[in-house]
């Protein structure tokens, strides 16, 4: 899973075999390590079971896991859309949330490629 935070908004992207564990296990996390103490480490996860909502976000202490509503993650694992989002009032502003499929790159970078989604515009010509 990849994580892109930029200004007020926040991307997770799910590649084919952690879309799988997600809706198996209803969560899936990375954590990152920025020294070798456990205080020094921010968790970051996906998790299924909203209710009464499609997306939200909880913040606690070195953890910050982006809520899905089972429901919404079944449609979007079977269907064709690309993601899930969803926009938060926080504070004095907005939190933009996208949980989106990894696709393959276009350029054929075998490498980066490996348990991707399909690119929808593969074979396209640009």
């Amino acid at each position: 899973m990849k994580l892109r935070i930029k200004g007020n908004s926040l991307r997770l992207r799910v590649s084919p075999s952690e879309m799988a564990r997600l809706l198996q296990d209803e969560r899936i996390e990375e954590t990152i390590h920025f020294g070798e103490r456990e205080d020094e480490q921010l968790t970051y996860a996906l998790e299924l079971g909203l209710v009464g909502q499609i997306v939200s976000i909880r913040y606690q202490s070195r953890e910050i896991t982006v809520l899905l509503s089972t429901e919404a993650a079944h449609e979007w694992a079977q269907g064709d859309h690309v993601g899930i989002a969803g926009d938060l009032s926080v504070g004095d502003g907005r939190l933009e949330l996208l949980v989106e499929k990894d696709f393959a790159c276009l350029d054929r970078r075998e490498k980066e490629s490996e348990d991707r989604f399909p690119h929808p515009k593969t074979g396209a010509v640009c």
